[in-house]
């Protein structure tokens, strides 16, 4: 009898998520007709944001790391320090071009990750890099951001190029945090919100 009941409950559950999610798919699709609205999210504006965001981070974290850990290296294969951090610049440098972008005057692609290890010369070309990067995005047009590139696929846009330079940022930054820490260096934005927190603490 218990069997014939659990057969039951089981056989309604899997009815009942079928009809769910057929009844989902079918507000999704009439929401999506119905929805005539501009888009909400200016990408652009919040690129250019988002970019000066992590450009701070990048730079007040590389100033932070001392110059003898620059060579510094988690293990062999790995990038070190200053070849992460011009990887980082290589790609600012080199994504926006990806969609038309003039490239820039003085940057030279090759060998450039292993060009230096000199702390400051780094961080003035991360400074670089993000100062071209941001531009490049500047001068777009918001109509700018649906130009097809179809070298990245059939649907790709300016604007995958553009989503794509940000991640390649953002998952960088959180491997030179990782860098940082294991050398024993607190990011100052992590350090400047634990001595806020100490200085409200009764």
């Amino acid at each position: 009898m218990k069997e014939l009941v659990f057969s039951i409950l089981a056989l309604g559950l899997i009815v009942s998520g079928g009809a769910n999610q057929a009844f989902a798919s079918k507000q999704a699709q009439t929401a999506q007709a119905v929805d005539k609205t501009a888009p909400s999210y200016d990408m652009k504006a919040q690129s250019i944001q988002d970019l000066q965001d992590m450009q701070k981070k990048y730079t007040s974290l590389a100033e932070a790391i001392p110059a003898d850990k620059y060579a510094w290296r988690p293990g062999e294969g790995s990038r070190s320090v200053s070849e992460l951090l011009l990887h980082v610049s290589a790609a600012g440098f080199g994504i926006p071009t990806m969609m038309g972008t003039a490239p820039a005057p003085d940057f030279k692609p090759d060998g450039f990750e292993k060009s230096t290890t000199d702390k400051a010369k780094i961080i003035e070309q991360v400074n670089k890099a993000f100062a071209y990067s941001i531009a490049s995005v500047q001068a777009m047009t918001n109509a700018d951001f649906a130009n097809p590139q179809k070298k990245l696929g059939p649907d790709a846009n300016s604007g995958d190029v553009v989503y794509i330079l940000i991640a390649d940022a953002h998952e960088h930054l959180g491997q030179f945090i990782a860098y940082a820490r294991i050398n024993g260096v607190i990011p100052p934005w992590t350090a400047a919100a634990m001595k806020k927190k100490a200085q409200l603490s009764p």
